[in-house]
């Protein structure tokens, strides 16, 4: 479908992309993973034919249409959100209108919304109206960068579900490990100006690239000695007349020597942040609490209605629940930012609050430089440590003396971030941290908050994230929250659980359904029972080695690619068409399999 062939691009000096070669084909999901500046939004952008390659070429196979959803980039208009979802639809009639309303409503919008004006949504709901349309667009090849930054959980595992059954080919940019694993069959790493493919999930890429960098690291200490016995061998002969020439005989090999370089390494950061002074055991406590909203047209939303709740010291607790059940709310209730209409809030012994918003305005000084914000707390920290954790969270160099009134939102939300963990008050309250953040950035910040000692409750949409943390979930609905212990693995068994007993299915048979066995009938004996779920084990066996001779034949296709890529083949017509020919036959036999697979 696409084929980007030998490409270069570069900026000055600053080479991006030095004979990179990528393959995209019908139905193929990608991430697209690499530091930050190494040309991932590039690539995207040559995709798209908005920026032109140094050399070599990207080729679009026929009828093959690019549809791309940008990070930030909300569309500005006066139509309707069902219009905007519909906009540039060759035929609109009812089938895609009905389709176009049944995405917007996976995305979390409501009958209601549907004929509200988008210039009137805030920023990340217009970026789902932006969603939206280009799902209803249904190109072949969808380019997503940083999808889930504007998603709910509920709205993020619809759009998971979306895509996973998506005909089209994917192509995405994204922080969320999770959210990678589910949709994503592999990964696409941008490193040393090149692309490779890496087959499975984004944990099988971390392994796969680690034992890469100790063979080439073995491969470099053997070049290295090999190299030091070389100059020995020279400076003890060169002199003499028996040995001269076989001394510069070997001078000549070690000037044509093609040396081994090491990739700059990218250590772990483990950054310890200070703690904050113990609290008692309840820290914050809600009693009878009600809070209702007015609304523009004179209407009142009632958001909470006689609630109580309270949490421990020491629990990190994760918001989840549709988009308007009022996670937002309780947050800010907790905080102290928003005054319940009544009721109580209770503030435990020695409690300090500490509230993290994505859009809090007018808490930095805009005189004052990233480093010197970062210093401007109470703790007095080493500013070797400040300037390591600014760089955690990705300012860099001469970043740190830029002045915060020209700042990004995301780059202030991140500035927040770090001035909250330099001098972290034992209650913290997060609203979406993780958002404009990197996966090293994430995965500091994990390892931050896992040793943090204070309460933390905080709402995100990334699941790695949450299941990393969350000692206790917090599902909101209908205007209640309750609390469930574990993490959101534990939480959705619970809900499938729930949903279960609620059908009127036995114990025994609500269980099965969170393996994903399917419930005996009525009248179906505790041997058959047995016989029923010996075969669902069987299946799920042989789809197992199904799915395990795909991904070792996607690895032999890997293998053959790069073969067939060296230059050294193009001149082998013979040894081109065996290659290709075992590439044909691998994929025949990966559809195949996939085939049985589906039918399972």
């Amino acid at each position: 479908m696409i084929t980007i062939r030998d490409i270069h691009k570069s900026f000055g000096r600053q080479a991006i992309f030095d004979g990179a070669f990528l393959q995209i084909n019908d139905g193929e999901r990608f991430a697209l993973v690499g530091p930050n500046g190494s040309g991932k939004s590039t690539l995207f952008k040559m995709l798209l034919g908005d920026m032109d390659i140094d050399d070599g070429e990207i080729l679009l196979g026929r009828g093959c249409n690019v549809g791309y959803l940008p990070q930030e980039n909300a569309p500005i208009s006066d139509k309707t959100v069902l219009q905007e979802a519909l906009k540039g639809s060759n035929e609109w009639d009812a089938r895609l209108e009905a389709e176009a309303k049944a995405i917007l409503m996976g995305l979390g919008f409501k009958v209601e919304d549907f004929n509200r004006i988008v210039n009137t949504l805030s920023g990340g709901w217009a970026m789902r109206v932006a969603m939206a349309n280009l799902l209803v667009k249904k190109p072949a090849l969808m380019l997503l960068d940083e999808p889930t930054n504007h998603l709910d959980v509920d709205s993020l595992l619809w759009f998971q579900d979306y895509l996973s059954s998506y005909q089209g080919a994917v192509f995405v940019i994204s922080h969320d490990r999770s959210f990678i694993n589910t949709v994503c069959r592999a990964v696409v790493a941008v490193a040393d100006k090149k692309l490779k493919v890496y087959h499975g999930d984004y944990e099988h890429y971390l392994k796969q690239k680690e034992e890469e960098a100790e063979r080439l690291k073995d491969a470099w200490k053997r070049q290295k000695e090999e190299i030091e016995d070389m100059k020995d061998f020279i400076a003890r002969n060169r002199v003499r007349a028996s040995t001269a020439s076989r001394a510069q005989s070997m001078i000549k090999r070690l000037d044509k020597m093609e040396r081994i370089v090491l990739p700059n390494e990218t250590r772990k950061m483990k950054i310890r942040f200070p703690q904050p002074m113990r609290t008692g055991v309840r820290c914050l406590t809600l009693k009878k609490v009600n809070k209702t909203y007015d609304l523009k047209d004179g209407g009142k939303i009632k958001v909470y209605q006689d609630i109580d709740f309270e949490f421990e010291r020491g629990w990190k607790m994760a918001f989840v629940g549709h988009n308007g059940a009022g996670k937002s709310t309780l947050l800010k209730i907790l905080a102290g930012v928003v005054k319940p209409d009544s009721g109580e809030r209770i503030v435990g012994y020695n409690v300090k609050t500490g509230y993290f918003s994505q859009h809090r305005m007018g808490i930095l000084d805009p005189d004052k430089t990233v480093f010197e914000e970062a210093l401007d707390n109470d703790r007095m920290n080493p500013e070797l440590m400040v300037r390591t954790v600014l760089g955690t969270f990705l300012f860099h160099g001469d970043d740190v003396f830029k002045k915060t009134e020209v700042l990004s939102g995301g780059e202030k939300s991140r500035l927040t971030l770090v001035k909250l963990l330099l001098d972290p008050p034992n209650i913290l309250l997060m609203d979406e941290p993780t958002t404009h953040l990197d996966m090293p950035s994430v995965d500091a910040l994990i390892s931050a908050l896992k040793e943090y000692e204070g309460a933390l409750c905080f709402i995100s949409h990334d699941l790695y994230f949450v299941n990393a943390l969350a000692s206790h979930i917090v599902h909101i609905e209908n205007g209640r929250p309750a609390i469930y212990p574990g993490n959101y693995e534990y939480f959705s068994r619970r809900q499938k659980q729930i949903k279960a007993e609620a059908a009127g299915m036995s114990p025994v048979a609500s269980s099965a359904k969170w393996e994903e066995f399917s419930p005996p009938e009525k009248g179906v004996n505790r041997k058959e029972q047995r016989r029923l779920r010996a075969m669902e084990r069987d299946r799920k066996r042989e789809n197992k080695k199904l799915e395990n001779a795909i991904l070792k034949h996607k690895k032999e296709i890997e293998v053959l690619a790069e073969k067939l890529s060296a230059p050294e083949a193009h001149s082998d017509y013979a040894k081109v068409k065996i290659i290709g020919d075992e590439i044909a036959e691998l994929k025949k036999q990966i559809a195949d399999k996939e085939a049985k697979l589906k039918q399972e």
